[in-house]
C-alpha cells in the first residue's frame, strides 16, 4: 500500500513501475538524497509512502527536479523557484498547459534576473571609468558609507585577512 506524505494530492496512485526510491532519483538527476529530502520538506517535491514508510517518487518529478537543479546553478533561490514551479502539480503528470504556465514564471524570474546584473554591470563599469572605489562615497563598495558604523580602518581588508 502506497500512501501520499501530501494528502491534497490527486486520488488515483501512479502504478508501481511509474514509481522511483529515493536512490534512484539520486542516481537520476544527481542531487544528493539529503537535497531530496530537503526540497521536500520545504514543499518543492512530494513523495509518496510505502507500507514501510520508503520514500517513492513519482517519475515525472525528474523533470521538475532537474529544473530545480538547473535554477538553483543560475543562483536562484529555492523561494523564487518554488514560486515558478507553483503552476505544476506535484501528484499527477503535469500537462502541456501547467508546463506552459511555468514557464511564463520562470520568464518573469528570469527577466528580473537579467535586469539585476545589468544594473550591476552599469554600476561597475562606473566605477571602472570613475577609478575612485571611494570607501566613504562609492554606491556600490560602501552604499550609505555603512561600513562607517564599524570605526575607522580598513573593514573589508581586516575581513579578507581573517578569512584566508
Amino acid at each position: 500500500m502506497i500512501r501520499t506524505s501530501d494528502e491534497e494530492g490527486c486520488s488515483q496512485e501512479p502504478p508501481a513501475e511509474e514509481l522511483l526510491s529515493i536512490g534512484q532519483v539520486s542516481d537520476r538527476t544527481g542531487v544528493a538524497r539529503s537535497a531530496l529530502h530537503y526540497y521536500e520538506e520545504v514543499g518543492l517535491i512530494a513523495s509518496l509512502r510505502t507500507a514501510g514508510n520508503q520514500r517513492r517518487y513519482p517519475r515525472h518529478l525528474l523533470r521538475r527536479i532537474s529544473l530545480i537543479t538547473v535554477g538553483r546553478q543560475l543562483g536562484i533561490g529555492l523561494s523564487e523557484i518554488k514560486s515558478a514551479l507553483a503552476p505544476v502539480p506535484m501528484h499527477h503528470l503535469p500537462s502541456e498547459e501547467d508546463w506552459l504556465r511555468a514557464t511564463a514564471q520562470w520568464k518573469l524570474v528570469l527577466e528580473a534576473r537579467r535586469r539585476a546584473i545589468e544594473e550591476l554591470e552599469d554600476r561597475l563599469m562606473g566605477c571602472i571609468g570613475c577609478g575612485c572605489l571611494s570607501m566613504q562615497a562609492c554606491t556600490l563598495l560602501n552604499p550609505h558609507d555603512q561600513l562607517s558604523q564599524q570605526g575607522t580602518g580598513a573593514r573589508r581588508l581586516d575581513q579578507t585577512e581573517t578569512a584566508e
